[in-house]
């Protein structure tokens, strides 16, 4: 197991090695995460475990938990959302050949100048943010719509009085 993550790695190489990286790395390292969130404060702890299983496919296996900071968007308060993800991998180097994984895997399209392990876990993270964040345990708003004949006899008509003009 290594602690350090390195910033480029070869994934067959990694899977032929069945190398394990874990490790901590800090939110404010991860530049597309940062657009949705709060601020930058907290870190990541990951796991990638490069292996190939029984069928065959060469991948990779993240898992990292973290708690992103997020503005809730019914009270713009900011808040903690809990991250916990155990994603499975598979290598393709051609679109077509997503096809061809077995049930359980997502794609990762290997660019051949090699793989960038902190963008695949910023990636994974990207994709477990929510696109409403609403911090728990608040109440949903009600809201009670009136039919249109209900307001309009609420409200005066300011043209009755032009009903008793006579011409």
């Amino acid at each position: 197991m290594n602690h350090s993550l390195p910033e480029l790695v070869d994934p067959w190489r990694m899977v032929s090695a069945r190398r394990t990286f874990a490790g901590r790395l800090p939110l404010a390292a991860m530049k597309r995460l940062a657009g949705g969130l709060a601020d930058s404060v907290g870190e990541i702890e990951y796991e990638l475990d490069f292996d190939k299983d029984q069928a065959g496919v060469s991948g990779v296996r993240v898992r990292a938990s973290t708690a992103l900071p997020l503005i809730c968007q019914r009270t713009l308060e900011r808040f903690e959302y809990p991250v916990e993800i155990d994603a499975r991998l598979g290598f393709i180097v051609n679109e077509e050949d997503e096809a061809a994984l077995p049930a359980g895997y997502e794609p990762l399209l290997l660019d051949p100048a090699g793989l960038h392990p902190a963008d695949v876990i910023e990636d994974e993270l990207i994709l477990a943010l929510p696109v409403f964040p609403v911090k728990p345990g608040t109440q949903e708003m009600q809201h009670e719509w009136k039919e249109a004949n209900e307001v309009e006899a609420a409200k005066p008509n300011p043209f009755a009085a032009l009903k008793n003009v006579k011409l």
